[in-house]
């Protein structure tokens, strides 16, 4: 048995078990349609030949065709002679030939079928050997991608297979995985980074909770204010670990493939979300409403809002907290008190598709930090606000454009964002188109009007009151995005 196992043994023949290997099948399959095509063309040979009434039959060992007159050749191997006299007649010599000629017709046909099916039985050997071979050839590379593949792990992603050649479907394959390992080796990282960064903030709050608790535990004069002031920092903390908490499972919610399906509409959520005395849903907000104070006395950026209605197919908590989101980081991440903050909110819809457009004043924000900002845990240290360099406070946990863009994803929309020239970013965000509502059918056979061939209730933004890349809208009056 070891002795059959030369070149020919497969790999799933030395693991006991019938081999499955691909090249094994092409071999077959080679073989298998040379066996039909040969048999075919056996066949047609066979039919044509018998077909044919002119076949010459001679030197086949049965004798010369005897002549009609019957007369005696001398030939030893001719055949029973048919003598003159003999009461033969001239029917009887024709009989005999047409029957010795389908005899002798009959044997050669016999052997040719013979023949041509050792020739057909050789061919098929070589045509499985030369099918082996080329299998072999050309499954190569498909043998070296799958080793360089096993050798890849999640440790070392970075690897590629760089599969050189021409440009085949095999060439195409093996780019493919490389992108797909690309991307692997993207999300692993991001991945790597998250958990960090996730264990870090976490950590954070439950860092000074116990620093607090340590201080008040060591203080020997602690009284009850002293007390109740840790108690007090000790909650913040907590809360603080809370609101980073619901941001990680919403941002988990966020990258699911299926969200809730419901009707949503983004100027209602917009009106519900914008702080009091901004637009109401699908209002305009009046422009010239002046800064605003906010608790403990702050001044809070200028709102101003021109709604329109957006109606969209999606998740009503997931779409209600990218706007919160995208309105929160406006309002936080702006110019500091009494330097005439504002921001600008839109709703409407653009070529079918609810979009919704925010924009506000603020630092300068590079524009090559501008997709990094949608990354988790990632925010800008030291920003420039108005030409001077100052450090500013690193507020807010860092996933509020990342849950936006999970969001997004999950929808199907797309989200734009660009730095604006003089500070502050220009935020779009735009949801798929909603599937077509059943038109129902009146006794009439007449159609009901169809709302959303009006004006009626959208407001639609003018081109000029966009909020162009790079360049900030008038602040004198920011009604527009």
């Amino acid at each position: 048995m070891g002795a059959a196992r030369g070149w020919f043994a497969f790999p799933g023949a030395r693991r006991g078990r019938r081999p499955q290997s691909v090249r094994w099948r092409l071999t077959l399959l080679y073989g298998g349609l040379f066996v039909v095509t040969g048999a075919v063309l056996l066949a047609l040979t066979y039919a044509l030949v018998a077909e044919d009434q002119s076949l010459a039959v001679s030197g086949s060992g049965s004798g010369e065709r005897p002549t009609p007159g019957g007369a005696d050749t001398g030939d030893a191997g001719s055949g029973p002679v048919v003598k003159p006299g003999a009461g033969a007649g001239k029917a009887a010599v024709e009989s005999y030939v047409r029957e010795r000629l389908a005899v002798q017709r009959d044997d050669q046909l016999h052997q040719l079928l013979i023949e041509s099916g050792i020739a057909l039985g050789i061919m098929v050997i070589a045509s499985l050997v030369l099918g082996w071979l080329v299998a072999g050839r050309v499954l190569a590379p498909l043998r070296d991608m799958a080793v360089a593949a096993r050798r890849i792990s999640a440790d070392d992603l970075h690897r590629r297979l760089a599969v050189s050649g021409p440009d085949d479907e095999l060439k195409d394959l093996a780019d493919t995985f490389d992108d797909l390992l690309a991307r692997l080796e993207g999300a692993f990282e991001a991945q790597r980074r998250f958990v960090a960064n996730a264990s870090h903030e976490l950590r954070t709050p439950l860092t000074l909770q116990q620093a607090v608790i340590d201080v008040a535990l060591a203080d020997p004069r602690a009284d009850a204010a002293s007390l109740r002031a840790a108690c007090l920092r000790v909650r913040a903390a907590g809360q603080e670990q809370e609101r980073l908490i619901e941001a990680l499972l919403t941002l988990a919610r966020g990258q699911r493939a299926e969200p809730a399906r419901e009707s949503v509409d983004l100027a209602v959520l917009a009106g519900e979300l914008l702080p009091e005395g901004g637009a109401g849903a699908g209002a305009e907000a009046g422009a010239g409403a002046g800064a605003r104070t906010g608790a403990g006395g702050r001044l809070r950026p200028r709102v101003d809002a021109e709604l329109g209605s957006a109606p969209l197919v999606g998740d009503p908590h997931l779409v209600g907290r990218l706007v919160s989101n995208l309105l929160e980081n406006a309002v936080r991440h702006n110019v500091p008190e009494g330097e005439g903050g504002w921001v600008t909110v839109w709703t409407g819809v653009v070529d079918g598709r609810a979009s919704l457009r925010i924009a506000n004043s603020g630092p300068v924000v590079p524009v090559d930090q501008v997709g990094v900002l949608f990354e988790p845990f990632r925010r800008l240290g030291v920003e420039r606000v108005r030409g001077r360099a100052r450090a500013r406070v690193r507020e807010g946990a860092g996933l509020g454009l990342s849950i936006v863009a999970a969001i997004v994803g999950a929808h199907g929309g797309v989200v734009e964002a660009r730095a604006r020239g003089e500070g502050g970013l220009w935020v779009e965000v735009m949801f798929p188109p909603p599937p077509p509502l059943p038109v129902p059918v009146h006794d009439s056979g007449a159609l009901p009007p169809n709302p959303r061939s009006s004006n009626a209730g959208r407001a639609e933004m003018s081109p000029d009151r966009r909020i162009p890349a790079g360049r900030p809208a008038d602040t004198s009056s920011p009604s527009g995005v």
